[in-house]
């Protein structure tokens, strides 16, 4: 048969730097250089076309380029854009593409955060309380905020990995939050606090990168500001774990968590106190110091077969 071309369907508008550690990861496994097409081109109206191809592949068609091609890895597309992508997702299933994690319904279950939760609830996977809010007055949220105990995280119903996230114990830090998320004009959600500080007062959670049903990576996030997110992007000090220095149960939570959303490959963050309960899921996580050895290359190598490995 003869070898057709590895596709990296990414956004390239993104400046994560992800295709770039999968593009590496491509060309050791593979010894060819992969061909990267912008995933922009394929949302909704975006004039791409993905094609059954007479070889038995699939064809796919932007910017003027067209490539035969079986294995296409999709990665690097931001929350705000996977609603349009979904008919690509589809089509890449329907016509048989080799593509780990490219359900619609999974990647909107860890997109939109309510959903999530309804999915963990479904699931038995443990989980923080919390309450959707779409336009609330200020009185509704205060009922909301009460009935969660008064100690919240508010965030945006889509995900954005730490941004636009905040600790809410007052009534003035709510109101705040009503009027930023009025003038964004989204949707979004107060979660009970997980209460998930050291000793010394800062906050620190685990991020467990779960590939089919196995962890293969974990880090320790630890964050100065216990009004902050525990994000790197947000100052988080980071460490690397070898998963058996995960607290008991955790990377269990982890795998079900990514079970639970339908994802294979999916980074998820929880912390050992509250009953080891998990905040959120990121379908596309950035791979950061060692990820191209620990998450890139056991990730490509899972879309292909032994037959379209280096020799």
């Amino acid at each position: 048969m003869a070898r057709r071309d590895l596709v990296l369907l990414t956004d390239h508008s993104s400046t994560e730097g992800s295709r770039r550690v999968l593009a590496a990861a491509a060309r050791i496994l593979t010894g060819r250089e992969p061909v990267q097409l912008d995933a922009r081109h394929f949302l909704a109206g975006g004039g791409g076309r993905i094609e059954a191809d007479d070889g038995g592949g699939l064809r796919l068609e932007s910017g003027g380029r067209s490539v035969v091609a079986d294995t296409v890895i999709v990665y690097e597309v931001p929350p705000h854009r996977r609603r349009a992508f979904e008919d690509c997702q589809r089509r890449l299933r329907a016509l048989g593409a080799r593509s780990l994690g490219i359900g619609a319904e999974a990647w909107r279950a860890a997109t939109e955060r309510d959903l999530t939760a309804a999915r963990f609830a479904r699931d038995g996977v443990p989980h923080l309380p919390g309450i959707a809010l779409s336009g609330p007055s200020p009185e509704t949220a205060a009922d909301a905020f009460a009935a969660l105990g008064g100690d919240v995280w508010a965030r945006p119903r889509v995900g954005t990995g730490g941004g636009d996230v905040f600790h809410i114990t007052t009534r003035a830090q709510l109101d705040a939050a009503v009027r930023h998320f009025a003038r964004a004009g989204a949707d979004w959600l107060i979660v009970r606090d997980a209460r998930n500080l050291l000793p010394d007062g800062r906050r620190h959670q685990y991020r467990v990168v779960v590939l089919q049903g196995r962890v293969v990576r974990v880090v320790e996030h630890v964050q100065a500001d216990p009004d902050a997110p525990c994000e790197e992007s947000r100052g988080a000090a980071c460490t690397q774990l070898d998963y058996t220095e995960l607290p008991d149960g955790l990377a269990e939570s982890a795998v079900a968590a990514a079970a639970s959303l339908g994802l294979d490959l999916a980074a998820v963050d929880l912390v050992a106190e509250s009953g080891g309960v998990v905040f959120e899921v990121d379908v596309h996580p950035a791979f950061g110091r060692r990820g191209l050895e620990q998450v890139a290359l056991p990730y490509v190598a899972a879309h292909l077969g032994e037959q379209f490995l280096r020799e």
